[in-house]
């Protein structure tokens, strides 16, 4: 029978890096390098080699430790988490879960990419666990059901995540060109008002509403459409 491969991954050899007097590898300091390489090349930009490279080593030492990019952006799921603060326990349920929303739309803005990385991603790690069971916990204590308080975390990530995605996505081929994002707005109500009246009155009448409303305040009004609809899950004595 033929030996183990010393150099194939999982068989309890030494991983090379280590081997040669590098220091070796951990898969929170290629989370950080893959941290750094997100901000500043964005995600299309991240790649197995610049994560090797920005901590030193050959691409192939990083398979000791993620198998392919897929698991790479695991690791990196958890570690934008790692700045996550959770709103402090001040105020009814409908309090802390609005500062939630409103604390992680702020942290999607504040690192690249991020929504990109975290939207649909059920890849927990320590951050995320603390961050969870937080949340979990507060949900219970209001009164959810064990099945409610579950599906509100996955409400609640999903539409944060899937509003910043669509306020970072270019609204227009006109903006995706390079226009602002006031001339591309101003260009869809515009539009809107040149319609005929007759077959179409209503995007004529409310073009202004459909597009003056800055993203904070239609952030703002989703947010507190969605607790005026977890309050009816609650006792009246609740809500």
């Amino acid at each position: 029978m033929a030996e183990n491969d010393a150099t194939t991954p999982g068989n309890g050899a030494t991983p090379p890096e280590k081997s040669t007097g590098t220091p070796a590898l951990t898969r929170e300091a290629l989370a950080q390098a893959a941290l750094r390489v997100l901000e500043r090349d964005g995600l299309a930009g991240l790649s197995m080699r610049k994560v090797a490279a920005e901590v030193g080593v050959k691409a192939a030492s990083l398979y000791w430790h993620v198998r392919n990019k897929e698991e790479l952006l695991d690791l990196l799921n958890d570690a934008i988490m790692a700045s996550a603060e959770p709103p402090p326990r001040e105020g009814d349920w409908r309090a802390q879960l609005r500062g939630y929303c409103w604390r992680h739309r702020r942290l999607l803005h504040d690192n690249r990419d991020a929504a990109k990385v975290v939207a649909g991603r059920l890849a927990p790690g320590p951050h995320v666990f603390g961050l969870l069971e937080d949340q979990l916990d507060r949900l219970r204590e209001a009164g959810f059901s064990d099945a409610h308080a579950a599906l509100t975390t996955y409400l609640l990530s999903s539409f944060v995540q899937g509003f910043v995605l669509q306020e970072q996505s270019p609204i227009s081929a006109a903006e995706a060109g390079g226009a602002s994002r006031l001339d591309a707005v101003t260009a869809v109500r515009d539009r809107f008002r040149a319609l005929p009246v007759e077959a179409f009155p209503n995007l004529v009448e409310l073009a202004g509403d459909l597009t003056e409303p800055d993203l904070d305040v239609r952030f703002e009004f989703c947010v507190e459409r969605i607790l005026d609809g977890l309050a009816t899950l609650l006792p009246p004595e609740r809500r």
